[in-house]
């Protein structure tokens, strides 16, 4: 079982809304935050996004499970961000380079923060989206080349497997007694190993396509019907309007900035 189908443990408005449209909720939410940055808005867009888990079927645990990655990893852009950025305010401190000032620490946290709210989104919308309706989706709604999203539902087909790959490597390591030492070490050595599984499957897999006529240039026909509804209308308003939210809250208070000023 796959891991959105393990999810689908009851249906929730979200699951009615297509996966064109959900990609469409993505861009609204995306594209202002990627043209501006101040911590007002994404904080706003974050507070609001986290206020429609329920609509998602998700938990607030798995969806801090998923963001965790996020979180972690998130501070990099942050702290160069922090040590970069243009001076401005009062100087706290210089070394080569690097100037820590009011300006560089309010960049540093709303680009914190904005990574946050770039990823919440793709989390909450396609944690439970099914790769084949997306495929359906991608062919017959937006009309993309049948050889791409073929392509894009034989790679999300296989996100599961390095999952699974991963989770068995780690028992075997524990199995041998090399599971508890060396953090780091083993990470690096499992990633490595994965990156040589995941070559090894996508040439295999690539050939196994080909030789089922999967790259043939010829106009494809779909076993399931994907169409648009009044759902995704509203699913795609209700994205608007709460972007036109997070950047309201941004202008009334001052912080507004557009990236670059």
């Amino acid at each position: 079982m796959t891991a959105p189908a393990a999810l689908r443990t009851r249906s929730v408005w979200l699951d009615g809304v297509n996966p064109v449209a959900k990609v469409a909720m993505v861009i609204v939410l995306a594209v202002p935050l990627l043209m501006s940055i101040d911590a007002v808005s994404a904080a706003t867009a974050i507070a609001l996004e986290l206020l429609c888990v329920p609509l998602t079927g998700l938990t607030f645990a798995t969806v801090l499970t998923r963001l965790l990655p996020v979180l972690v990893f998130a501070p990099v852009a942050g702290l160069s961000m922090l040590l970069y950025a243009r001076p401005g305010g009062t100087v706290y401190g210089t070394f080569l380079f690097a100037t820590v000032s009011d300006n560089s620490i309010a960049l540093s946290f709303a680009v914190l923060l904005r990574v946050v709210a770039l990823a919440l989104p793709m989390i909450l919308l396609f944690a439970r989206t099914d790769p084949t309706e997306l495929a359906d989706a991608l062919a017959q709604v937006a009309k993309l080349p049948s050889r791409f999203v073929l392509g894009v539902l034989a790679g999300a087909r296989t996100v599961g497997l390095f999952v699974d790959d991963w989770r068995t490597m780690t028992l075997a390591r524990r199995a041998r007694g090399l599971g508890d030492r060396g953090a780091v070490r083993r990470f690096l050595s499992m990633a490595f190993v994965l990156l040589v599984f995941a070559v090894r499957r996508g040439t295999k897999l690539a050939t196994a396509m080909e030789a089922r006529g999967f790259g043939a240039g010829i106009e494809r026909t779909w076993a399931r019907r994907s169409t648009l509804s009044a759902r995704d209308a509203v699913a795609v308003g209700g994205a608007v309007l709460l972007m036109a939210v997070a950047l309201g809250a941004a202008v009334a208070t001052g912080a507004f900035r557009v990236v670059g000023s």
